[in-house]
């Protein structure tokens, strides 16, 4: 993807009311360890809550440098408003963070000293009806996170076959009626393209036993959650930036990455486990002789978890799990 299109901060346009709670701000930050002179990357700028914070350490420790990348229009126009007053520290990106080194690298940045990645969709995104995330409120069926660009929640509803659907659905949704609810889709659609996000909700409703609805969280949860990971390949991109972005990373430079399903947690924490690995000889070889080093160390054994105060003010947080790690 090309890193042509960068939003300048100096007399940003007025940017729109992109609202979205920072997960464990300062537990993500304080797994940066900022330093002076670094280069650091947000990776999914949002609102730019954590890349508030990192700004506020790059200061405090007598200069550095911020990247900001996101896919969302909205996201950097807020954040561009947001963070102007930091003029020439920070610099921002439009692009998906799956393709954080190329966008670096053609930006002149070669390495970096540590990146954080919030893996959650925004409030904003939730809760803005016409984007078409949200069973709450009736929109058409969109969910994009790059507005305008790629396949969308209509797309993948209306065309998937059945069983790529169910899959779809229990994979990423974990739900457990997803056959039933696949089914139930493709029936509707026969008599007329589902469009909007009250039809699909209606229909999921109609597929789970009145038992399973009334226990339990709302029943379109996971399948929307599911379609919202197709659409933006959101699990995709995980362990390629992380891959891509390791290579790029000073020595003592961290990884300070947020998820909100099992799928991502598991794919962060395996990605990293890699890099942690030493010798790979037989345990009968009296020597090594593969010559392989750990080149990272895990900082967190146990993922971080939001705080009962975090939970309180922000339920949406409950699933987040921080995990941080470190080159050496």
């Amino acid at each position: 993807m090309s890193a042509s299109d960068i939003t300048n901060t100096n007399g940003a346009v007025s940017a729109p009311d992109f609202e979205h709670y920072s997960v464990m701000l300062h537990e993500t930050v304080d797994g940066l360890a900022v330093k002076r002179g670094g280069t650091y990357l947000d990776c999914t700028t949002g609102g730019g809550g954590h890349s508030e914070e990192i700004l506020k350490r790059i200061v405090n420790a007598g200069g550095g440098r911020l990247i900001c990348i996101d896919r969302d229009t909205d996201a950097l126009r807020a954040a561009g408003k947001k963070l102007e007053k930091y003029g020439d520290l920070v610099t921002f990106i439009k692009g998906n963070f799956g393709d954080a080194p190329e966008l670096l690298r053609d930006n002149g940045v070669e390495k970096i000293d540590g990146a954080v990645a919030d893996l959650g969709v925004s409030s904003f995104q939730l809760d803005t009806p016409e984007r078409g995330f949200s069973y709450m409120n009736d929109a058409p069926l969109d969910m994009r996170m790059s507005q305008g660009e790629g396949k969308s929640a209509y797309d993948v509803v209306n065309g998937y076959d059945e069983k790529r659907l169910a899959d779809v659905i229990s994979m990423y949704g974990e739900e457990r009626f997803a056959r039933k609810i696949a089914s139930f889709i493709v029936n509707a659609r026969n008599n007329a393209p589902i469009e909007t996000t009250f039809q699909l909700n209606d229909i999921i409703k109609d597929a789970i036993p009145a038992k399973c609805r009334r226990e339990g969280p709302h029943p379109s949860k996971r399948t929307f959650q599911a379609i919202r990971i197709e659409v933006n390949g959101e699990l995709d991109v995980i362990d390629r930036v992380i891959d891509g972005l390791f290579p790029m990373l000073n020595h003592g430079g961290r990884f300070s990455f947020i998820s909100f399903h099992s799928l991502e947690d598991r794919i962060i924490k395996h990605t990293y486990l890699k890099y942690t690995e030493g010798c790979t000889c037989p345990s009968d070889f009296p020597v090594c002789v593969c010559g392989k080093k750990p080149e990272a160390k895990i900082i967190t054994k146990k993922p971080i978890l939001p705080s009962d105060a975090e939970l309180e003010e922000n339920p949406r947080s409950r699933s987040a799990k921080l995990r941080i790690l470190e080159k050496i």
